[in-house]
């Protein structure tokens, strides 16, 4: 394939500041993409073909704000990356309810808003990918991730509904369930329980970021017009 894969493409990433987002944004960028990035504080990808947009993607108006502006730079995107992400890690019973929905505000409806508002711009080229960045908390239910591991797996169910509606369009929606990755999120984690969660899959070993752009890459493939609904764990999580 060409160094320059997606030189005709505009992709959109949240939570594009740092960690896996900035890993995915700026493997885009070297391959010759316009990015978009939306975050709630200010850039760090300093590229020429970069665009930021102070975005709250955890609150719906902050979204259609950020569309308003992106429009300004482009009337198209072509591909998707539903990133941002927060996590509280806490027993049920202690989990304060502001945390637990902040969970629900950033990790669900956040995809949903941002897939919503790509998905009209998508229909007009009919031409797009949706790609949703999941967890393998959504198939391991650990203890103390109630509400993050429900707002992963509601994150594949919300891809493989939308992925009916917008198949029409010859749009995609797929998710991509990420194990442990040395990020700023899993340094709030105990390491010991991380640790003894990795030992037990099949390839017990943490991600690295070429694991998460090797699946992008493949579900963002002009040859993945049938790969739909899917979801895909790394490390053999099942």
């Amino acid at each position: 394939m060409s160094a320059k894969k997606y030189q005709d493409k505009v992709v959109l990433v949240t939570g594009s500041r740092r960690g896996v987002g900035r890993a995915i944004a700026e493997h885009f960028l070297v391959n010759g993409a316009t990015v978009l990035g939306f975050a709630r504080q200010e850039a760090t990808i300093e590229h020429p073909q970069y665009h930021h947009f102070m975005v709250d993607v955890g609150d719906p108006d902050s979204v259609i704000r950020g569309f308003a502006a992106l429009k300004k730079v482009t009337d198209s995107i072509q591909i998707v990356v539903n990133n941002a992400a927060v996590l509280t890690s806490q027993y049920s019973m202690i989990m304060p309810p502001a945390a637990a929905q902040a969970m629900v505000n950033v990790n669900l409806m956040g995809p949903f808003m941002v897939s919503r508002e790509a998905a009209k711009l998508m229909r007009k080229r009919k031409w797009g990918r949706i790609i949703n960045i999941g967890s393998m908390a959504a198939s391991l239910e650990p203890i103390g991730d109630s509400m993050y591991a429900a707002c992963k797996a509601g994150l594949s169910t919300l891809a493989n509904v939308m992925a009916k509606e917008f198949a029409s369009m010859n749009v995609t929606c797929n998710t991509l369930g990420i194990n442990a990755i040395e990020s700023d999120m899993l340094s709030q984690l105990p390491r010991d329980k991380i640790e003894e969660i990795i030992s037990g899959l099949p390839i017990a070993r943490f991600s690295v970021s070429d694991d998460i752009l090797n699946v992008i890459d493949f579900y963002a493939s002009e040859r993945s017009s049938s790969i739909t609904a899917q979801t895909v764990f790394l490390g053999g999580v099942n």
